[in-house]
């Protein structure tokens, strides 16, 4: 089934893509490895085209549940703002991630920590050690680069870049992404994008689109995926959300927090091990890292008008969620261990119960 094919959660209309990347001058970037035992990669959301560090866009991020090994979250909730790109990678490379951040914002600007202030690099992870051998620690800065010079509008989903080793539900995870447009007033409209590295949940407690199919799809699975199943959840999840409406630090917080319903309406319940992290920021308009240049002098959205971009951020969650269960394919990685695609275990469902249709009731 093709991805368009999918049902479209709420009433909202999807942007063009349906993908972060409706939002202007949001781009992404992917660089993959896939060899045998090696099976993870980099992910990289560049805001904008232009250097980040000279021009940050305001960002603020909410946790919904704290297992997990970001770098640089504690700035963001200090200044509000994003002054590199947005990295996703596995656990062990975060600290390899953000050496290449700091790098590639040097080689920019290479005053950077003497003249001008130090950077915050900013990188989220997901632990993908089930198919990863992730001891061999195999991203490299190179790798980063890579994923930065491939950043584009057309965004693959599912088994790649950092989505590459990760699992949801028992199944294969990944990559996933979706937008929706919401009219805050008769004549005005922005976009909200989102975009998911899901490695987290149970199978018994999968919902997709309203249909609560875990129970049925966990009697698919063979007899050692479904002991999977009594496990605790162990996985995370990060949510990035883009917008090109004009909000400040604290109402893009209030957007973060809502990619906590997209995510629940998929059977997550913030598990004690899940790392579960949302970011959002916006296109609107930048602040200068130096002094000598002049602020922006944007009206923000009034906080009144602000429910129906809520309502954006959890449908294009939960859609996006659904974009990478179903655009990911089977991998079999370290040890032999391998993970099924939820496509491949729908396949011969009856289609006049399909639960991923367009026809299929959506939330």
């Amino acid at each position: 089934m093709h991805r368009h094919l999918l049902p479209h959660i709420g009433n909202l209309p999807q942007g063009l893509r349906n993908a972060i990347t409706d939002v202007a001058g949001v781009t992404v970037g992917h660089h993959t490895l896939a060899a045998q035992d090696v099976q993870t990669g980099v992910t990289v959301v560049r805001p904008h085209a232009g250097d980040p560090f000279r021009d940050r866009v305001p960002a603020a991020a909410a946790v919904l549940n704290g297992f997990g090994k970001s770098v640089g979250l504690l700035q963001i909730e200090e200044l509000g703002v994003l002054e590199t790109s947005i990295a996703l990678t596995n656990t062990f490379s975060v600290p390899a991630v953000a050496t290449a951040q700091i790098r590639q914002c040097m080689a920019a600007n290479p005053e950077t920590g003497r003249s001008l202030p130090t950077v915050n690099p900013l990188v989220f992870e997901c632990n993908d050690g089930f198919l990863n051998d992730i001891q061999r620690m195999a991203i490299t800065e190179q790798h980063y680069l890579q994923a930065c010079a491939q950043a584009d509008v057309d965004v693959e989903e599912g088994s790649v870049g950092a989505g590459r080793g990760m699992s949801s539900f028992g199944l294969k995870g990944g990559i996933g992404t979706a937008s929706r447009r919401a009219r805050v007033m008769a004549n005005t409209e922005y976009t909200v994008g989102a975009l998911v590295l899901a490695n987290y949940g149970r199978l018994p407690q999968l919902v997709l689109a309203g249909h609560a199919l875990g129970p049925q799809l966990a009697t698919r699975l063979a007899a050692s995926q479904k002991s999977l199943a009594a496990e605790p959840e162990k996985g995370s999840i990060i949510l990035l959300i883009a917008t090109d409406a004009p909000l400040d630090a604290r109402q893009l917080r209030r957007l973060a927090l809502r990619a906590g319903a997209g995510l629940a309406r998929t059977g997550s319940v913030f598990g004690h091990g899940s790392g579960d992290i949302a970011l959002a920021f916006s296109t609107a308009y930048t602040v200068p890292q130096q002094s000598n240049r002049p602020m922006p002098t944007t009206a923000m959205l009034h906080d009144g008008l602000i429910d129906t971009l809520f309502q954006a951020v959890s449908d294009s969650t939960e859609q996006a969620i659904i974009h990478a269960l179903w655009g990911a394919c089977a991998v079999t990685g370290r040890d032999g261990h391998h993970r099924i695609a939820l496509a491949d275990l729908l396949h011969d469902w009856p289609a006049t119960s399909h639960p991923l249709t367009p026809s299929a009731s959506s939330s």
